[in-house]
């Protein structure tokens, strides 16, 4: 157990060394403490409760900063450079850092928290264990939730900080609920036993397990399915204890998110799959409707290929590799072709056209296959307090002044840069009162058209040639093929739905996936739309 002093005593010492080191001169010692105890790491949390009545999901995606879409693309370099097919020593990680470090900059928290596992990971010397600790904190200052999941590791860990369990579930639990789907599925876990037992970390709080785990599968996390089907295959009571044998209704949810977990990611769902289609452990009592050598053989694939590389998704799972009742598609064996049918689809891109800010020269060239967009950050500081763009604005001053302003295109700057000052041509450049700096983010130039993006290999590249069909999400399915959800540009939850591994292969007659039900995503039926991508039969021969 760790000791520490009584706040009331902590708090005499702090007075008589502040007083101390003011007699000696040195007055910034009190203001010094201060700031420690106010870094991201040391802010107060709930300490975890393993039996607390209730939980509240909440949507990662929607709780972070807004992505720019140039960084966007930078860090799905990166994630394609960085390939578990490769040795490791053939990997360019200069590159990996420096594309990582460039979408980090700008405030892409995937890559902020990428960028700290590379600072370990000693690819970028001499930024180690210190640099990581400080990009954690500043994307914890930005509410990034993956940020605080993260210091709950660096605690559990010692990184960077004393090694201390007790902040670490502190942090977690932080993290899930503000959305992160990791710590959800990792403290859902814990609280799925059948019994409590401390000592080992883990407790018996089935309800709140469920809702954890559930909320962390809708955001497309695989391994939480792994620990949801264990919770589903049982009836349970809410103190963990079994409630009676499985049941059809038990073994049908049971299975269905085991796939679903194949579908996301999940290792660990593929191996019992395929285990069970071949294999179970209680012919008795298994979980699958009968034994199949085929689609084990056809999960134990992408088992193998899920080991290799966690971050390939299964969307067109269904396409390859149904559930019973029906029938599997012939297949050659080809395990490479398995693997990229049942992966997601993604359109090859069109050129995109020279544009007016694609030829302009210095702080205000643009690649022609971005757009601007205004964000919501603004500052009134003279220098970048992040990467992008930056146009000034000046709301105190004239609607001359302020339109002449606006006809300046914003400039591309770097964290700390000093900003331009503009002067007013038409006064003798006089300086120009109030500015206030505006961010704009990149966005794609595709003019709101249906563009999932994945890293390169982690989605089947086509070039996009079915002639554009969108369905209201009540309607069923018009044609057989790979269909892709989507919101338009400014829903808040549009980077959880616009995803390649949100696809789903349906076929004519069914009913789209009923993501506008899902009491975890909170959608209006109206904002979705499903896209056909593609409509070709598998191709496994």
């Amino acid at each position: 157990m760790k000791l520490s002093l009584p706040r009331t005593l902590s708090t005499i010492l702090l007075a008589a060394l502040s007083a101390f080191c003011l007699f000696k001169g040195f007055s910034v010692v009190h203001s010094q403490y201060k700031t420690i105890q106010e870094l991201p790491r040391n802010e107060e949390l709930s300490l975890f409760d393993p039996h607390r009545p209730g939980f509240a999901c909440e949507i990662e995606a929607s709780k972070v900063p807004p992505i720019d879409a140039q960084a966007d693309a930078w860090f799905r370099e990166a994630q394609a450079l960085d390939d578990p097919d490769m040795w490791e020593e053939d990997r360019d990680y200069k590159k990996i850092v420096q594309l990582t470090r460039q979408a980090a900059e700008r405030q892409h928290w995937k890559a902020m928290v990428n960028l700290a596992t590379l600072y370990l990971e000693k690819r970028d010397p001499p930024h180690g264990e210190m640099e990581a600790l400080a990009l954690v904190e500043q994307a914890m200052r930005l509410g990034i939730p993956a940020a605080y999941d993260r210091m709950g590791t660096y605690y559990m860990n010692g990184v960077g900080v004393p090694g201390d369990a007790t902040k670490a579930f502190a942090f977690w639990q932080k993290a899930a609920e503000m959305g992160n789907p990791q710590a959800m599925a990792y403290l859902g876990g814990k609280m799925a036993a059948t019994w409590d037992s401390p000592r080992d970390g883990f407790w018996a709080n089935i309800p709140v397990a469920r809702k954890m785990l559930e909320c962390s599968l809708a955001q497309g996390y695989g391994p939480a399915a792994y620990s949801l089907y264990y919770v589903q295959a049982w009836p349970r009571a809410a103190d963990g204890k079994i409630a009676g044998p499985r049941t059809t209704d038990t073994r049908a949810a049971a299975l269905m998110t085991l796939h679903q977990g194949v579908k996301f990611g999940c290792s660990k769902c593929a191996r019992d799959l395929s285990s069970e289609f071949r294999n179970p452990h209680d012919l008795a009592d298994m979980l699958v409707p009968f034994l199949d050598s085929a689609r084990s053989e056809r999960y134990g694939v992408l088992n193998d290929a899920l080991d290799s590389n966690p971050l390939l998704r299964f969307p067109n799972l269904d396409k390859v590799l149904p559930l019973p009742p029906a029938a599997l598609p012939p297949w050659n064996g080809e395990k490479q072709m398995l693997i990229d049918a049942a992966k997601g689809i993604m359109p090859r891109p069109s050129e995109p056209k020279a544009s007016t800010a694609s030829q302009q020269q210095g702080r205000q060239h643009l690649d022609a296959a971005y757009d601007l967009r205004p964000s919501d950050d603004k500052t009134i500081g003279t220098e970048a307090p992040f990467a992008g763009y930056w146009q000034a604005t000046a709301p105190a001053e004239s609607a001359q002044l302020q339109t002449w302003l606006a006809s300046v295109a914003p400039g591309l700057y770097q964290p700390g840069e000093a900003f331009d000052i503009p002067r007013y041509p038409q006064e003798m450049g006089r300086a120009i009162q109030g500015l206030v700096w505006q961010h704009f983010l990149t966005v794609r130039h595709s003019h709101g058209a249906v563009e999932p993006l994945a890293a390169a290999g982690m989605a089947r590249e086509i070039v996009y040639t079915e002639p554009h069909r969108s369905c209201d999400a009540r309607t069923p399915c018009p044609v057989t093929g790979t269909w892709q959800p989507w919101l338009p540009l400014e829903h808040p939850l549009r980077h959880a739905v616009n995803q390649p591994w949100r696809q789903v292969w349906v076929t004519v007659g069914q009913a789209f996936p009923e993501l506008h039900d899902n009491p975890y995503l909170q959608l209006d039926p109206n904002d979705l739309k499903w896209n056909l991508l593609d409509s070709a039969e598998p191709r496994l021969a």
